[in-house]
């Protein structure tokens, strides 16, 4: 897929990302739930990444992932635009040129709109590069921006405007993206967060570049490794931690996952859909009452594997998910008007062992209400017990989105083997679906 003359530049420098997401080769045997390992939609295949690549005097184009929470115009966590700067600095320092390119929320699609201004992220990265950072205009592909692009030079960088400012970006349109493409020599993704989505940065740049090297960055590479590499070869004992709001959310990635980790542990308020479809009475808490029966088919599915399945007994429950409110100790049948909103001490304690115990793990999704203390003790228990694993010499992966948000802020993203930067993306390969971002890059 890639130009013979990108192939050659394989060899300028050490750093081929060894495992990549076309299909991973698991094999499991007749116990797993997800499709044969010659079925699915990710494979191990050697992909060229931005250090083996020559850029000197040459202009990358890097999709980076600077979807970043703001408040005020302010941005309230930076870790996706600290998690860009490797990549960043290796172009610059190896006297490349860097125009960066990313998305940032919801816009209409319409045109500039300033709540959606990737103006604070330029002046946060210049402070990060110690270098000026250029957000040219109002749009990603006006005068302006082609102005600021042609007249960069080595060690520079621009930042466009957001993508999503133009309409051509959700629908992948050709058009937007030649005009993009048109900016660089080299194509770099190191966009995780955005790679399981076909929008026009992620699959149509790199297609009408494809006469050019499109490597991935480093971000891109460890996301890739960590995440594909546990599927892949996982050291063992191999548990797998899933929370957050809908069992909808995470059914195909308990369907991938069955028969292939040694133990799932499903806590959150997911887990409310699978004790009702068990017959437990739980309160006002959270259900998907449309997925129950779905529900109990999963469990016993499951259950059929060689999987052990570790539920939680028991919950902290309040009459409401707010800070203050009295609180108590409810098993898995929960009375009245009460609701679950973090797991119990004795969930605390099974679930905690499981992960400690383990030599590979990966998390994806909050134990509870973890916002409003004291509904983040599972949560921070679950954490502190993957950090113990990694201490012990085990891989802890956090899937990013709502948990990799729970572990910054909780001030303990430090203590894991990786921290991912995409919550949709992880989720995605953890179900074994398809990576548009990353197949439409080139092969070694």
């Amino acid at each position: 897929m890639e130009s013979d003359r990108s192939s050659r530049e394989a060899t300028v420098a050490t750093g081929t990302l060894v495992v990549d997401i076309i299909r991973v080769r698991v094999a499991f045997g007749p116990a797993s739930l997800g499709p044969p390992a010659s079925e699915l939609p990710l494979t191990t295949a050697p992909r060229p990444t931005i250090d083996s690549v020559d850029v000197a005097g040459r202009t990358v184009l890097v999709r980076v992932d600077f979807n970043v929470p703001l408040a005020a115009g302010k941005i309230t966590d930076d870790s996706r635009i600290v998690a860009a700067v490797p990549t960043i600095r290796s172009i610059l320092d190896r006297d490349g040129a860097c125009v960066l390119m990313s998305h940032l929320g919801r816009p209409a699609g319409t045109g500039y709109e300033a709540n959606f201004s990737l103006q604070p992220v330029g002046a946060r990265l210049a402070e990060l590069l110690g270098r000026p950072v250029v957000v040219p205009g109002e749009g990603s592909v006006d005068d302006a921006a082609a102005a600021a692009v042609a007249a960069i030079g080595p060690g520079e960088v621009v930042l466009l405007e957001n993508l999503r400012f133009h309409a051509g970006e959700k629908k992948a349109d050709a058009d937007f993206a030649a005009a993009l493409a048109a900016y660089g020599q080299v194509y770099c993704q190191d966009a995780f967060g955005a790679a399981h989505r076909g929008d026009a940065s992620m699959v149509a740049v790199p297609d009408a570049m494809s006469d050019s090297p499109r490597v991935a960055g480093r971000l891109l590479e460890a996301e890739l490794k960590y995440l594909a590499d546990a599927i892949e070869s996982p050291a063992r004992p191999f548990v797998a931690v899933l929370g957050g709001a809908k069992i909808s959310d995470k059914l195909g990635t308990i369907r991938h996952l069955a028969g292939r980790v040694d133990t799932l542990v499903v806590g959150g308020a997911m887990a409310f859909t699978l004790l009702r479809a068990m017959g437990h009475v739980v309160g006002r808490s959270l259900v998907e009452e449309a997925m129950i029966e779905e529900a109990g088919e999963i469990i016993k599915a499951v259950e059929a594997t060689s999987t052990r399945l570790l539920l939680p007994t028991d919950f902290v429950c309040a009459a409401a998910p707010e800070a203050g409110v009295a609180t108590t100790t409810c098993g898995r049948d929960i009375e009245g008007d009460l609701m679950g909103l973090d797991i119990g001490p004795e969930s605390v304690a099974s679930f905690a062992a499981a992960v400690r115990g383990a030599k590979t793990v990966v998390w994806n999704g909050p134990m509870g209400l973890f916002e409003i203390p004291p509904f983040d003790t599972g949560t921070l228990a679950v954490a502190q017990a993957m950090i113990e694993a990694t201490e012990g010499g085990g891989i802890t992966v956090v899937g990013g989105g709502d948990t990799a948000a729970a572990v910054n802020d909780l001030g303990l993203a430090v203590g894991f083997s990786h921290v991912s930067t995409g919550g949709g993306a992880s989720l995605r390969m953890l179900e074994g679906g398809p990576m548009p971002g990353v197949e439409a890059l080139g092969t070694v």
